[in-house]
Parts: C-alpha cells; structure tokens; sequence
C-alpha cells in the first residue's frame, strides 16, 4: 500500500455538495478528505436551472458571481477542510437532437468547465493529483492528457440507458467518457458486464454506508419522529426516493392492503406522482414523510419493525446495488427485497429475498416474528464490512495498480 496523501483529487461530480440528500461523492469525499486535498466541483447551473432557481437560497447565494460569468470558492459546512468549487454557467442543450449543433455547444459548454478546472489546479499550486469525474459525463468526462492528471477516472453509478433524460445524451456521451479514462468504476456487477467492452480498466466500486450515522440506533431511545406520533402497531418502513423508475408501487398497495394492523411508512423526497396514482395518499395506513436529511433516518429506522425495498426487476433496477440495503442493516433491522439484481442476491444470508410479490407480503409477518439479537448482530457485522472507509481502501488499491508504471528492473 502507498502512501496517497501527497495526491489532491480533484473531483467533479453530478452531484452539487449543497443537495439535500447524500450522495455517492460526498460520501467519498468525506473519507477522501481525513487523508488528501479534495477539490469538489459542483454540476454547473444551466442557465435555465439558474433562472427557475433564482430564488431558491442555493442561487441566492450565488447570483452575484454567476451574472457575471465566474466560478466562485465555497466551504462545505461540515467538511471545512474540502475546497468546494461551483462553476459558470453553461447552456441548456439537452433538448437538443444529437448531430452537429449538439456537438458545437457541448464543446462549448466542456470549455467551461475545463477552464473551471484549469483555474483550480493554478490557484492552488496543484502538481500532483487524479481526476475523478462521478456520473456527469457531460462535461470533462475525461480530463485531457495535458492536464497532467495521474489518472484520469470515471465513475458510472446508474445505468443512463434506462431513463429516458439521460438516455437522449447521456448514455452515449458516459461511453465516451469510460473509453477515454485511464479507470472506470462502477458500483454494480451488472454495470461492470455493460461497460468492461469499453474499457478493461474498469472496476467494481460498491455503494456504502456511513456507519457512524446508522449505529445512532443501537446507542439509546432516539426521539420519536413526529410523522409516527400516534402510530400503534407494527411499522413497515421504506427509506429512498420516491421516482418513477425503480419502485413496484402495486406492490407497495399490496403490502398496505394485507397489513392493515400495521403501518407503512414511506420516506423520501416526493419526485414522482406514481404514488398518488396508485392511491398510496389516500390508503388509511400509509405515511409519506416527504425528503429527510440522511441524519434524520435513524429516528425512523430505530422504530421500524422491518424495511423494505420493493424495486420493479427490470434493466435499469439489474444494475443497482442499493444504497440502502447497507443502511438498514447497519440499524440491524430485518430487510425484504425483490430479488432485482444479482448484487441484491449476495446478501441472499442476510437479506429476505422475495421472488414473487405474494412471497413479498408474506415475508413481512416472518421477518418480524424471527428477528432476534444473533440476527441484528449479524446484520450490522454485514453493513460493517461495507463502509466508505472499506470502499476508499479498495479504490486505492486500483489506483496502485494503474499508478505506477510497471518500473524496469536492472
């Protein structure tokens, strides 16, 4: 193992520091930063995210700078020590259909962020680091090699093929983006069988779990969320974006329907109506919280009986390795999925795997009334190896390997 903490990273990502819910590289960046300089640069606004976003606080406070077209430096509140950066702005044009036009102002639009970049590295004296772009293949998949970047990575979290925003650019322009990185990670063994043809550098990075959030539950009463005032009986409960694409809201009506003793409660940012077309809103023993911060959900988890993860199993969910799963075992509560992908399966000893939605409902009542201490205990061994700082150590030893150039021997 060397010794990394000479290297800054430099890391631009889909993900601004400042979005409500945590997110893949910033839980990185977290880890990254307790050892070496990190440099996060944020999505950039279009302009018309700028426009509908005036007054939101998070372009209220960046108003001044983005009119007059420059980057600006920023502190990430409870990572001080991370040099957090947020670009120009640049133009819509994901609306656009691929061909000539498209490729003119994507240039364009790859020219700022390069800049952005550029400045960064002059700034602040940068000599030796890599480059690690998270899921935004949009701009700067790859930094070009007069950089000097070590490395220059990429990280593929989803699969863009499978949505329609991101299937129209996105999924063409993430080819181009591995192909043209010295490594690709991906977080799920489904992803690595798609995307290895593109690069035989490519690697699998698992999601994880920031334990020291989670253990909140084992360490004493947390109080009782306000949404569960009120509440008897047994709770199901579902932590996770409620969108379009991954989750069987039947099955969610099922699980309400046969359960009426208990109560499901589902939290998570609201970006999708499915739920209201299935009638979740108005079914008696449903709970929707809407959005929480990540510190928030071990209040719930500490009062749910059992936790679900009802995802469709088609091409997109194949390629997932929730985060979540990580999450509820780390507060030792049982866990029932849907048997959608083959990551899901490798916690077939810990996990209820549920090949059909009948088996689904009937696990409920199972899991509740087999759970013990020895279960718990091994639930929060399993999240334990699956830590940020378990998956940091394992992204260094790749970057070993592809480090240092094979040294000839005298």
């Amino acid at each position: 193992m060397h010794n990394h903490s000479d290297l800054d990273i430099i890391y631009f990502t889909l993900f601004p520091w400042d979005n409500a819910y945590s997110s893949v590289s910033l839980s990185f960046t977290r880890e990254f930063a307790k050892h070496n300089r990190v440099f996060y640069i944020n999505h950039p606004y279009t302009l018309k995210d700028f426009v509908k976003g005036w007054n939101t606080p998070m372009v209220k406070a960046r108003r001044k700078d983005m009119l007059l077209n420059r980057m600006r430096y920023e502190t990430i509140p409870d990572l001080p020590e991370v040099i957090a950066v947020q670009p120009p702005l640049t133009l819509p044009i994901n609306w656009m259909q691929p061909g000539k036009q498209y490729e003119k102002w994507s240039e364009y639009n790859n020219r700022i962020i390069l800049n952005t970049i550029r400045q960064v590295i002059k700034d602040y004296n940068i000599k030796n680091y890599v480059y690690l772009n998270c899921f935004n293949p949009y701009y700067a998949g790859a930094l070009p090699k007069e950089f000097g970047a070590k490395l220059s990575m990429y990280q593929c979290i989803d699969d863009m093929t499978e949505e329609a925003y991101t299937a129209k650019h996105g999924a063409r322009v993430e080819e181009d983006a591995i192909r043209d990185s010295d490594v690709a990670f991906v977080t799920s063994r489904n992803l690595l069988r798609l995307k290895k043809h593109l690069n035989p550098n490519t690697h699998v990075l698992h999601n994880a779990v920031d334990i020291s959030i989670f253990e909140k539950v084992h360490e004493g009463q947390l109080p009782r969320p306000k949404e569960l005032e009120g509440v008897k009986g047994k709770i199901i409960g579902f932590t996770g974006n409620i969108n379009e694409y991954r989750l069987n809201y039947p099955l969610f009506k099922q699980i309400a329907a046969q359960h009426p003793d208990k109560t499901l409660v589902m939290v998570g940012p609201l970006n999708s109506d499915c739920y209201k077309e299935f009638g979740l809103d108005k079914m008696p023993n449903v709970i929707l919280t809407g959005g929480k911060n990540i510190r928030e959900l071990p209040a719930f988890l500490q009062h749910f009986d059992v936790t679900i993860i009802p995802f469709l199993k088609n091409k997109l969910t194949a390629s997932i390795y929730p985060l979540k799963v990580n999450e509820y075992l780390a507060a030792g509560k049982p866990v029932i999925a849907t048997n959608f992908s083959e990551d899901i399966r490798s916690f077939a000893d810990v996990v209820y795997i549920a090949d059909s939605e009948k088996d689904f409902v009937q696990a409920i009542d199972r899991a509740i009334a087999e759970n013990s201490v020895e279960l718990i205990e091994q639930r929060v061994l399993t999240a334990k190896q699956n830590t940020w700082t378990e998956r940091v150590k394992q992204f260094w030893e790749i970057v070993d390997r592809h480090l240092v150039p094979a040294e000839t021997v005298v």
